[in-house]
């Protein structure tokens, strides 16, 4: 398999690892020192696989979500280094019946260590957000 496809599956396992809440699994997708930027959708920059997991599993944890990625532009641009822009769509119901409808675009860098891509950094930019209350 190639790097563009085996960055493609990293990929579909983020999704659906995150919706399933499979946090180990999840956790492995990510280089240790990982950063993770929400700013331009209100959230913050989080330094760190570990770090970011301990903000995620409380955050959505009695959440329903559902994310979508589309149309990847994947480059590799060394042996064991690539960047990527994917289109993206994610729903999160919260306990209380409120609801978030995104989408945007996450902007990423991978590292290939061991024979395995992860992410190394991501930028979640936002086109849109809808909130509904119940």
């Amino acid at each position: 398999m190639d790097d563009i496809e085996q960055i493609r599956q990293l990929k579909a396992r983020y999704c659906r690892l995150l919706d399933t809440k499979s946090w180990d699994e999840f956790r492995a997708l990510f280089t240790d020192d990982a950063v993770l930027d929400s700013t331009d959708s209100g959230g913050d920059v989080i330094t760190g696989a570990d770090a970011f997991l301990e903000f995620l599993r409380p955050a959505l944890s009695e959440s329903v979500t559902v994310h979508h990625c589309h149309t990847p532009e994947i480059a590799v641009t060394a042996p064991s280094t690539a960047t990527g822009i994917w289109a993206m769509e994610d729903r999160i119901r919260f306990p209380d019946g409120s609801e978030l409808i995104g989408f945007g675009h996450y902007h990423e860098t991978y590292e290939k260590a061991d024979g395995a891509w992860r992410i190394r950094s991501q930028k979640l930019t936002r086109l849109r957000m809808d909130f509904t209350k119940p």
